[in-house]
C-alpha cells in the first residue's frame, strides 16, 4: 500500500489521490512520509566528492531553504537550514561531518558569498565552481534590464515590437515555435540595441566549452572588448561580476571538475514541480521528503 501510495502521488498530489481510494488524506500524507523516510534510510549516510548547492523558495518566495546534491550520484542528498546565509550553510557540513566534508574536492554553486565561505571554512580542498546556469541567469537579467530600458527610450508604434516579449527574448531559440519565433525575429530586426544584446548573450555561453584557462580568459576579453561603444551597461556591470568571480568560473576548464551540471538545473525544475503538487499542504518536513526521494528508486 505505501508503496502504491508513493507511486502514484510522485504523479499527482495527495489530496486527489485520497479522494481517489475515498481515503483520508492525512492518512494517504503519513503513510507516504513513513514510505520516504525508509528509502532515505536504505542509501544511508551519503559521503559525496562533487556536490551542487542550490535553493528553494518556501512560502511564495518570503524564505529559503538549502538543498545539496551528489552530483556523482546524481541525487539530492540534504535539505534544510533556515535560510541562504552562512550558518544555514553550516548546518550541511555538520550533517556530513568533518572526515566526509574532507573528502570533497568540488562545490558546484551560484556566485552567492555565503555558501563560499562556509565551503572554503568547511572543505577548503575543494574546488569552487560556479554553475553555468546560475550565470547565465544573471546575464539573462541584465538582457531583460536591457529590453525594459529600450522599451522607456521608444515610443508609440516602436514599442510595439518589445512590449510583452520578455518570455520570447530570454529563451532557448529551440524552444520557441510558431508566433514567438516570428515575433522574436520581428524584435531583433526593428531593434539594434536588442538585437546587439541577445547575440552577444547567446555567444557567451560558449565560456564552458574551453579546456583550458588561457583559452577561456581569451574568449571572456574578447566578449568583453566588444562591449565597447554599445552603451549596454547592465552588460558591463555583468562583465564586472564575472571579473570578481573570475576563479570559480574557469575551474570548469580542468578536466576533473567536468561534472554533470545539467542535473542541478534538472533537480530545480523538478523541485518547482514538487511545490506545485504539494502547494497547501504548508509542511516542509513532507517537502524535504519529497525533494530527498525525488531521485531515489522504489523499494
Amino acid at each position: 500500500m505505501k508503496r502504491a501510495t508513493t507511486t502514484l502521488t510522485r504523479s499527482s498530489t495527495i489530496r486527489d489521490f485520497a479522494a481517489e481510494l475515498r481515503l483520508d488524506w492525512q492518512t494517504v500524507k503519513r503513510l507516504e512520509m513513513d514510505y520516504m523516510r525508509e528509502q532515505i534510510r536504505r542509501v544511508g549516510t551519503p559521503g559525496p566528492k562533487a556536490i551542487g548547492i542550490d535553493e528553494i523558495s518556501i512560502c511564495k518566495g518570503h524564505s529559503y531553504s538549502i538543498v545539496v546534491s551528489d552530483l556523482q550520484r546524481r541525487r539530492p542528498i540534504w535539505f534544510g537550514g533556515d535560510d541562504r546565509s552562512e550558518a544555514s550553510m553550516d548546518q550541511f557540513y555538520r550533517f556530513l561531518g568533518k572526515q566526509k566534508a574532507k573528502r570533497i574536492r568540488l562545490a558546484a554553486m551560484d556566485m552567492w558569498k555565503p555558501f563560499g565561505n562556509s565551503t572554503h571554512q568547511h572543505a577548503p580542498q575543494a574546488a569552487v565552481l560556479f554553475e553555468k546556469f546560475h550565470v547565465m541567469k544573471h546575464l539573462g537579467e541584465a538582457l531583460d534590464k536591457i529590453r525594459k530600458a529600450e522599451y522607456a527610450r521608444l515610443e508609440g508604434k516602436q514599442r510595439r515590437f518589445i512590449k510583452g516579449q520578455k518570455y520570447t527574448l530570454l529563451s532557448h531559440p529551440q524552444n520557441l515555435t510558431g508566433t514567438a519565433k516570428k515575433n522574436l525575429k520581428l524584435l531583433l530586426a526593428a531593434n539594434k540595441r536588442l538585437n546587439t544584446a541577445y547575440l552577444l548573450k547567446d555567444s557567451f555561453g560558449q565560456l564552458w566549452d574551453y579546456n583550458r584557462e588561457a583559452w577561456a580568459r581569451k574568449f571572456f576579453e574578447n566578449w568583453r572588448a566588444s562591449l565597447k561603444w554599445q552603451r549596454l551597461k547592465p552588460y558591463e556591470k555583468f562583465a564586472q561580476m564575472i571579473e570578481r568571480h573570475w576563479e570559480g568560473i574557469a575551474a570548469y576548464c580542468q578536466p576533473e571538475n567536468k561534472v554533470a551540471l545539467g542535473f542541478v538545473e534538472g533537480l530545480n525544475n523538478k523541485m518547482r514541480v514538487i511545490q506545485r503538487r504539494a502547494y497547501g499542504l504548508r509542511d516542509e518536513e513532507y517537502l524535504r521528503l519529497k525533494v530527498l526521494t525525488s531521485m531515489l528508486p522504489q523499494i
